[in-house]
């Protein structure tokens, strides 16, 4: 079971895992730089909205899942049941309406525009803070409350468009000044942050920022050939380098123009290649080495968005290529999702997020 029915069968679990983190102020891992003796404030005090489920991103990628979990989805077996208390009386997607009340009162006592405000601020006053992976889930969280049906959640998206005109405005400054591209497998990776945020930035509208990233995609991996996929893994890595560069690139070229750079970029690619296998992992209660949970489920995501797009190429080697992917795809999914049984907060603050993106890319194959 690797679609719709997953998410149906995943979707209270997860849903128990936001209220459960958004509730959790502490331990918290704060990325705040002190500049002097008496700036030690509590993350509540800097961040409002988002200072729980251990850290900022973490946090802001929390409320992203409640939102999905209650927006619409194609094939959500709640899809238009009536939410109780819901001031709209909106909708369920993937979750009962007790469940969808909480999710609501949760996210919007934080999603407000005077907490926001402070967020905005903190931002805009410390440029390279969370870039760019703090910034692509803030802008998916954006976009996902602005594209729904659901008025509160649009309400929220309007809530949150004084960060996007933040974010907007400090990525294209980066992206403009940043000559290369971080490549490796934890949050700064460039690739991922660029692709989530091209993502939103069109989703919302925003065309310069979206050109921006466009533009950014192809100076910074336009040319990249012969990608050594044997050799990224590294010890505590959420994120494949590789995978991520042809994810975002997949978003910028044409089908064909795709199908053609991403042989050149993993030429002889097969089944048994290093970049395609399930990883393990030996303590769950090591925050760094739980990261490799993340890592397949990002892979699983990648490769599944990956497989859509050359299937809608004609060039030559596409369906082969796309074939290797397919047959990797299941055994990459069932390791990062068991990544979830744990129970250990190292994994639960953070790694549901990863699963329901993972599982929404892989459901999007039979669509």
């Amino acid at each position: 079971m690797m679609d719709n029915d997953l998410r149906a069968q995943a979707a209270p679990d997860y849903a128990a895992v936001v209220l459960g983190n958004l509730s959790e102020p502490f331990p918290h891992s704060a990325h705040h730089t002190q500049v002097s003796a008496d700036d030690r404030p509590t993350p509540e005090q800097i961040h409002p909205a988002f200072y729980t489920s251990f850290d900022w991103h973490s946090c802001v990628h929390m409320h992203w899942l409640g939102a999905s979990l209650l927006g619409g989805t194609a094939g959500s077996p709640l899809r238009g049941a009536p939410i109780e208390g819901a001031s709209d009386g909106g909708t369920a997607a993937w979750v009962d309406a007790a469940t969808a009340a909480s999710l609501r009162a949760a996210l919007g006592a934080n999603l407000t525009p005077a907490k926001l405000a402070v967020e905005r601020d903190y931002l805009l006053a410390n440029p390279s803070w969370e870039r760019p992976y703090g910034w692509a889930w803030l802008m998916r969280l954006a976009a996902t409350c602005s594209a729904s049906s659901d008025p509160q959640l649009r309400e929220w998206g309007a809530a949150l468009e004084p960060l996007v005109d933040a974010v907007a405005g400090l990525g294209v400054a980066w992206m403009a000044k940043a000559q290369y591209p971080v490549r490796h497998g934890l949050h700064t990776n460039a690739a991922f942050g660029v692709g989530y945020m091209l993502d939103a930035f069109r989703s919302l509208g925003r065309t310069d920022a979206a050109k921006a990233c466009e533009e950014a995609a192809r100076e910074w991996f336009g040319n990249d050939r012969g990608w050594p996929g044997d050799w990224e893994l590294s010890g505590q890595d959420f994120l494949s380098a590789g995978l991520s560069e042809a994810d975002l690139m997949r978003r910028v070229l044409s089908a064909d123009e795709f199908a053609e750079w991403f042989a050149g970029f993993l030429p002889g690619l097969s089944v048994e290649s290093r970049i395609l296998q399930p990883v393990g992992v030996t303590d769950e209660t090591d925050g760094y080495l739980v990261h490799l949970h993340g890592l397949n489920l990002t892979r699983a995501g990648q490769v599944a968005r990956i497989i859509t797009t050359l299937r809608q190429s004609s060039g030559t080697g596409a369906s082969a290529a796309a074939a290797v992917l397919s047959e990797a795809l299941d055994p990459l999914l069932k390791a990062g999702l068991s990544g979830l049984e744990s129970g250990d907060f190292m994994s639960t603050h953070w790694l549901a997020s990863f699963a329901w993106d993972a599982l929404g890319s892989v459901a999007a194959l039979d669509e």
